[in-house]
């Protein structure tokens, strides 16, 4: 979208059958779009940890960037202040925060390279287990981690959208060290 009236526009359009709970322009100005306990349909079809309809598992917020520029501070801000309220009020653990380019990631790239995952965590509303681990097959990491079925290449992009954001080209055995992390690090967690 090419602003927030875009977005929102796109957003409450019943053909285009897309929605959120929550919208976060740049500025920081917050939308409601949907009430919490109403099912929103801003995943589309995708899984995580093994659960399929994420739609109906999940509290949906877009942030208006087209994930070509950093998000900016006052909307990162709005955000966590967003999140601690919603994983307060329903009892979600950090872990069970994702990304849709998680979700789907064959489908979706979203929120993106730029987006700051470890800020996040440090403030306790995501995951970003730091170090490396052993070096396991990163296929069956990335099962562990809780990423649905896909062609390989997207699940690795998806995974390092999250945990190696800078990494691109093929597999290497950072990325399967740094996946063996994570997955120990959740598997703890559980």
């Amino acid at each position: 979208m090419r602003g927030i009236e875009d977005a929102i526009a796109r957003l409450c359009d019943p053909t285009a059958e897309v929605s959120a709970h929550y919208v976060i322009a740049p500025d920081g100005k917050l939308w409601q779009l949907v009430a919490e306990d109403q099912r929103a349909w801003h995943a589309g079809a995708g899984a995580w940890a093994g659960q399929s309809d994420i739609n109906s598992r999940s509290i949906g917020i877009e942030l208006v960037n087209s994930g070509a520029q950093p998000f900016p501070e006052p909307q990162m801000a709005c955000l966590a202040g967003l999140m601690r309220g919603l994983m307060g009020r329903w009892d979600i653990p950090a872990h069970r925060v994702i990304g849709h380019s998680d979700m789907a990631p064959e489908r979706k790239q979203d929120p993106g390279p730029r987006f700051d995952w470890r800020r996040l965590a440090c403030a306790g509303l995501a995951v970003w287990p730091e170090g490396l681990g052993q070096d396991h097959n990163l296929q069956r990491s990335l099962d562990q981690i809780g990423y649905p079925p896909a062609m390989p290449q997207y699940r690795l992009q998806a995974f390092r959208y999250r945990f190696l954001p800078t990494a691109k080209g093929p597999e290497t055995e950072h990325d399967r060290r740094r996946a063996s992390c994570v997955a120990a690090a959740l598997k703890a967690l559980c």
